[in-house]
């Protein structure tokens, strides 16, 4: 294959593109994901704040909300989506429904890694009169911060197959690439391009995010 339909030009914009819609989705991902997987530990039975009506509603929410295809719940936010940043379609218009998707499966991982925190070391911040916005920050968060990060790296790898299922209706980068030139146009060349450099962008944040998580598993 000698990679002829390959417009190098365009296959590094849509590059930058899912890029830049990984990184910003990632970034509101972890902020909102982060503190709504702490309300769910925290409002949960037994725990500091515990509130079984907040609880149930929020564990509702986040329930619905991931059982519902990114596709789906792409194309029928556009109304939202055009009204936070003024587009439903580009990388723009993409970053919201990454957000809305990602963040509730984000916040099942944290509530996840919080249960592994030993309640013995909570115990233990209260009995020192640890207040609870402290115990939060500085015990839950510290003692469950290596499942976090693998937390990031799965929400990350799972964002950047949502980016390109955002192709589908027009959302850019390497998914938009590979469905106008690979599929419509019958064009392998550029589907082969696209794969690979999905499939980099995959292992390079899955190798970040190991070494992190060896990195502060040794501490």
């Amino acid at each position: 294959m000698t990679f002829e339909n390959v417009r190098w030009d365009e296959v590094w914009q849509a590059t930058k593109d899912t890029l830049i819609m990984l990184g910003f989705s990632l970034l509101f991902t972890v902020l909102i994901g982060l503190a709504l997987g702490v309300l769910l530990f925290i409002t949960s039975r037994g725990q500091l704040l515990q509130n079984g009506f907040i609880y149930r509603v929020l564990s509702v929410i986040v329930n619905i909300t991931r059982s519902v295809p990114f596709v789906i719940l792409m194309i029928s936010i556009f109304p939202l989506t055009k009204w936070l940043v003024g587009t439903s379609i580009g990388v723009k218009g993409a970053i919201p429904p990454l957000v809305i998707a990602a963040a509730p499966f984000f916040a099942r991982l944290v509530e996840a890694a919080l249960r592994e925190v030993d309640r013995g070391v909570i115990e233990a911040a209260q009995a020192m009169g640890a207040s609870k916005w402290t115990i939060v920050w500085r015990v839950l968060l510290r003692e469950a911060r290596t499942g976090i990060i693998a937390a990031i790296t799965v929400t990350a790898v799972t964002l950047v197959s949502y980016t390109a299922m955002s192709g589908v209706v027009g959302g850019g980068g390497l998914g938009d690439l590979a469905i106008r030139y690979g599929y419509q146009r019958f064009q392998p060349d550029v589907m082969i391009v696209t794969v690979v450099l999905l499939i980099v962008l995959v292992q390079l944040l899955q190798s970040a995010g190991d070494q992190l998580v060896r990195k502060y598993s040794r501490r």
